[in-house]
């Protein structure tokens, strides 16, 4: 007669706060301002901004948000350019329990309206450049939150006159030894993000605790980060939480090099000065560096990691750059996805083909991320993988630790996007022989990025 025994390693090994703590990337900053309070966390123009102040800030403004009633659950939003202070939110919203909303600085005042209603927002800080967007949209919007204006000295424009609260004073009004606050549970929220569709209203995307430590960790080992790593803000950080490298760098220490603006001169001199490391963009980031005029130019002593997804690269880019100093990998992945969820992983016989083959090469999605699961191409009907022929299409689908809580306040899209047990990606592909996947086209036909109608491919 057959019986089932109890697993006898689960009996009387219980969890408890001695063996088992939510996962969450806070803990990051915390262990780097502990064991390398001195290391450079920040450059921001003459700014320069160790881990220990980085951390105290970061404390700070987390109690100043709970002292004015932000706690578990409640959305405060952002309106920021890639400033410490953008960089600083990604710690002090979640530390107080709050969940951070990063708006797109391009986005049009009704579409903010229409998030900051549907996130149900209750604070909202923005960059006195925003200002008028953001005044124009909460004149929209039905949402009444506490604005808090922030300052960037590498802005120059006019001040707008607006009297809202100044985010140094709001800051200094906090306490820098506050305990803030560790998630209840790994899954409890950290990040709201809205994807723009073809039709309908833009969705609101829920990123808990859990992906965002495995994300973060899992951009480090995937793009080969060392230690001290040096970061510069070409991508923005509003787009899925700057891809969770606002994180990432935290658990290894590294420099965040902010830029408020995309700019050659800029781009070329922090490189040149700040020791840069790594960087991410779209392909026209690379163009703009690569066409600037040989006086802005210069010339690099190391190889500089460049980590691009949307477009392949042209060849001629490709080549271009790798004369430039510059080794590029190309990534991709969704918000849902926490950002990148897949990587072309170079393999070293590739590199004696022709410029050609290479490019060819580079010009594929990959291999799933470190921390991703499972990803594959399939039919979404029958939910049957595709061959791996290069030929036969099918949906790209992800399942794992990085992928999305769900859709905010939208159980039915939510419950779509899920069918099957798999999230649906609507980016349409193939895998070839060696299992590699590449991007054909989109289900639906376009991406909105920023306002504008682009081809995925």
């Amino acid at each position: 007669m057959s019986h089932v025994l109890e697993n006898p390693y689960n009996t009387d090994l219980d969890r408890t706060p001695a063996n088992f703590q939510p996962l969450t990337p806070l803990t990051f900053l915390e262990r780097a301002a502990s064991v390398f309070p001195d290391h450079t966390a920040i450059v921001h123009g003459k700014l320069r901004r160790d881990y220990a102040a980085f951390y105290a800030r970061s404390r700070q403004l987390a109690s100043a948000l709970s002292q004015c009633g932000i706690g578990r659950g409640d959305t405060v939003s952002v309106l920021l350019a890639n400033t410490p202070a953008m960089l600083e939110c990604h710690y002090d919203v979640p530390m107080c329990g709050g969940v951070l909303h990063s708006i797109n600085t391009r986005l049009d005042a009704s579409t903010v309206a229409f998030q900051l209603d549907h996130a149900m927002c209750r604070v909202v800080i923005v960059d006195r450049e925003f200002m008028p967007l953001m005044r124009e949209a909460l004149g929209l919007a039905r949402a009444t939150p506490l604005v808090i204006q922030h300052d960037d000295p590498e802005y120059a424009a006019p001040d707008t006159g607006d009297d809202a609260p100044d985010y140094e004073d709001f800051l200094a009004s906090g306490d820098a030894e506050f305990a803030w606050l560790m998630p209840e549970d790994e899954w409890d929220a950290i990040s709201i993000n809205y994807t723009s569709g073809t039709t309908g209203d833009p969705k609101g995307v829920v990123s808990h605790h859990r992906g965002a430590y495995l994300l973060a960790q899992g951009n480090a080992l995937t793009t080969s980060m060392a230690k001290h790593a040096v970061y510069l803000w070409t991508l923005p950080m509003f787009h899925c939480n700057g891809w969770c490298f606002p994180w990432t760098l935290s658990a290894i220490v590294g420099t965040h090099v902010c830029l408020r603006q995309v700019r050659a001169e800029p781009i070329w001199t922090a490189l040149a000065e700040a020791g840069v490391t790594h960087l991410c963009g779209a392909p026209i980031v690379m163009s703009l560096m690569i066409s600037a005029p040989d006086d802005i130019r210069r010339k690099l002593d190391h190889t500089v990691q460049f980590f691009t997804a949307a477009a392949p690269p042209p060849e001629k880019l490709l080549a271009e750059m790798k004369a430039a100093g510059f080794d590029v990998t190309h990534l991709y992945g969704l918000t849902e996805t926490y950002g990148p969820a897949v990587v072309n992983e170079w393999h070293d016989h590739w590199s004696g083909l022709s410029a050609t083959e290479q490019a060819a090469l580079k010009s594929r999605q990959g291999v799933r991320y470190l921390p991703l699961e499972q990803l594959e191409v399939m039919d979404p009907e029958t939910m049957a993988p595709v061959p791996h022929d290069g030929e036969k299409m099918g949906e790209v689908m992800f399942r794992g630790n990085v992928v999305m809580k769900g859709y905010f306040r939208n159980p039915e899209a939510t419950q779509k996007a899920f069918a099957g047990g798999w999230f649906h990606s609507g980016d349409l592909g193939v895998v070839h022989l060696d299992g590699y996947l590449q991007l054909k086209d989109r289900s639906k036909d376009v991406i909105i990025s920023g306002g504008e109608n682009i081809s995925s491919i």
